[in-house]
């Protein structure tokens, strides 16, 4: 399947899941603060956007970091997805960069985050922390096509998310960090493409 195709598929189906839910909560009155968003600075401000870039960065070095545990263990961390859906024109690249990240970090942290933690410790009183393990288990399990090392790695990325969503309280501190994260990846392992592009 071209490029194209794979990342206009990754933008519908990410964007229909994320956007059902967020008819569902539009539908039942869910309140924003719910879901992390709130007039805080650190909810849906400048500060919240630069911490979200520090703890994207941060979240990259340590999975790099695993990742090469993983390796020198022998344990298989399959990257054909990324490598299936990285740029081979500079169209694909802002396509990627400016739409399809985007819409994957706020996507999964509604759905990992806001949704599977924020609500129910809202709504029901439950322990954020006790949502935080299981959110973070579904959410490595959804990224099993990276291999078993990429199960560990990104259920451990989303407990690091999952601890600085419930510290902070802000959604766009995790989707931002999920972003950088993401991008980071793409343009660090992938930057021959981009050289071969220029």
């Amino acid at each position: 399947m071209p490029t194209l195709a794979l990342l206009a598929n990754v933008v519908l189906t990410q964007g229909f899941f994320g956007g059902v839910l967020l008819v569902g909560a539009l539908v039942f009155s869910i309140p924003l603060s719910a879901f992390g968003v709130g007039p805080e600075p650190l909810s849906t401000g400048v500060p919240a956007v630069g911490l979200g870039i520090a703890l994207g960065i941060g979240l990259w070095i340590g999975s790099e970091l695993a990742v090469a545990v993983a390796d020198a263990a022998g344990i298989g961390y399959d990257q054909q997805v990324r490598s299936m859906l990285t740029p081979t024109t500079m169209g694909e690249w802002v396509l990627l960069l400016a739409v399809v990240l985007p819409i994957v970090a706020a996507s999964e942290e509604f759905v990992f985050r806001a949704a599977a933690i924020g609500v129910p410790a809202t709504g029901l009183d439950a322990s954020p922390w006790a949502l935080a393990v299981v959110s973070s288990l579904a959410f490595g399990v959804a990224h099993g096509a990276q291999g078993r090392a990429g199960v560990v790695v990104t259920g451990a990325l989303g407990l690091g998310l999952a601890s600085v969503y419930i510290a902070t309280g802000s959604l766009l501190v995790v989707i931002v960090a999920h972003y950088v994260l993401n991008a980071t990846e793409f343009l660090v392992h992938e930057r021959r493409s981009v050289d071969s592009i220029e």
